[in-house]
């Protein structure tokens, strides 16, 4: 697959996920952890309130989630709507470059949970034979 280069418009380099100054890097790091692959993935089906988000997605705190949204918004893959009502009302949704990453982001997940049982056994091998060469 042939692609098209990108420059960095700050520094006119090529974009390069392997430079460690390029700012690709930043940008993986924020979209490649297990969180924003949930929350995109979620806010795929429709838009969330926080409390919908936090119910879905088991076991994030409420500190991470507000980190992770802020982050998203801050990258311009999220948006936060807020209506004034009593209580207040806010909504997240995806923006169109966080709905570019939606479809990726489901099919990271469901790999996930498809190949699940494979990541298991693998690692019970890896632990039984590193127990192995320990005990001799």
């Amino acid at each position: 697959m042939k692609s098209q280069m990108t420059f960095v418009k700050t520094s006119g380099l090529p974009a390069d996920a392997y430079c460690a100054v390029c700012p690709t890097r930043m940008a993986l790091d924020r979209i490649a952890g297990k969180w924003p692959v949930l929350i995109v993935d979620a806010l795929g089906e429709r838009k969330l309130r926080f409390g919908e988000l936090s119910r879905k997605i088991e076991g994030i705190s409420q500190k991470m989630l507000t980190l992770t949204l802020r982050q998203m918004e801050e990258d311009g893959l999220a948006t936060r709507t807020i209506y004034p009502s009593v209580p207040v009302k806010v909504e997240y949704d995806l923006t169109s470059l966080g709905r570019s990453l939606q479809k990726l982001m489901h099919q990271i997940r469901a790999w996930s949970e498809f190949h699940v049982n494979d990541i298991e056994e693998a690692r019970r091998r890896y632990k039984t034979a590193n127990q192995r060469s320990l005990n001799k």
